[in-house]
């Protein structure tokens, strides 16, 4: 049994593999003062509570929070016996090595897109994730994570939005049922819904023209299913694709004797 840990800006994810398909997937906020002690008691539960016998022998760690890895290392060895993989680590394998600028560090999520994508649907592909940023992950013909898009996240800039104008209140993020709003929250939610839709149409045109070459467009991530709604913008939608990556590089790693 492999337990995947993606740690994110806003939540955690944890979801177990049991070599064929994950049985669970668990959520948490990111908190780089949660304990190890305090993430069992939280796994745990709900583990017992879904009713999930699952006897982990193996960790992979993805975080684009440094500071959250020293627990979750911790976690790992003191409940589970074992020594994390951690993605993006030097000790940590990758079957195809990034084509990016010298002195540029891939973000680990990023590099589990790569691999999940490639082992799912082959190369000339772009992954669009919905996280705290809206990434774009361009992965080539041999598998190789070459490049990118970095916006910011649809939450991140209502938030944003809210905070700094007093006078407009957060709201949900939904699909209006037209352009033009006749009140405060129909305006905003115009603006956000519409807005992100053209930025990621936008982005995936200009993408594949420079890449120019036909690709796949991958939509992951928790808004990927709502934007879908607005243009006809991912030719697949998947919600695991950042997971199935961690266990990809986990399972290359132990073909290569590195675990």
């Amino acid at each position: 049994m492999l337990l995947a840990i993606d740690c994110g800006n806003t939540n955690t994810v944890f979801s177990i593999w049991d070599g064929e398909k994950f049985l669970c997937t668990l959520r948490t906020s990111t908190h780089h003062a949660r304990t190890a002690d305090a993430y069992f008691t939280w796994y745990s539960t709900l583990i017992k509570h879904y009713g999930i016998d699952a006897p982990i022998t193996n960790v992979v760690i993805s975080s684009t929070v440094p500071r959250v890895v020293w627990n979750l290392r911790v976690f790992a060895d003191r409940f589970f016996g074992c020594r994390p993989l951690v993605v993006g680590k030097p000790e940590c394998l990758l079957e195809y090595t990034p084509r990016v600028d010298a002195g540029t560090s891939v973000g680990p999520d990023r590099l589990a897109n790569a691999a999940g994508a490639y082992q799912r649907h082959g190369g000339d592909v772009m992954v669009v994730d919905f996280g705290t940023a809206s990434n774009i992950d361009v992965i080539a013909s041999d598998g190789a994570y070459v490049g990118g898009v970095i916006a910011p996240g649809v939450n991140l800039s209502l938030g944003a939005l809210h905070q700094g104008a007093a006078a407009l209140p957060h709201v949900d993020i939904s699909k209006p049922q037209k352009v033009i709003g006749t009140n405060t929250i129909e305006c905003i939610q115009s603006g956000i819904f519409w807005g992100y839709a053209g930025l990621i149409q936008g982005l995936i045109k200009r993408v594949k023209d420079e890449y120019g070459v036909p690709m796949k467009v991958i939509g992951t991530g928790g808004l990927a299913p709502l934007f879908a709604q607005a243009e006809n913008l991912f030719d697949t939608i998947e919600d695991d694709l950042t997971m199935y990556g961690l266990v990809v590089i986990f399972d290359y790693n132990k073909e290569q004797d590195n675990i």
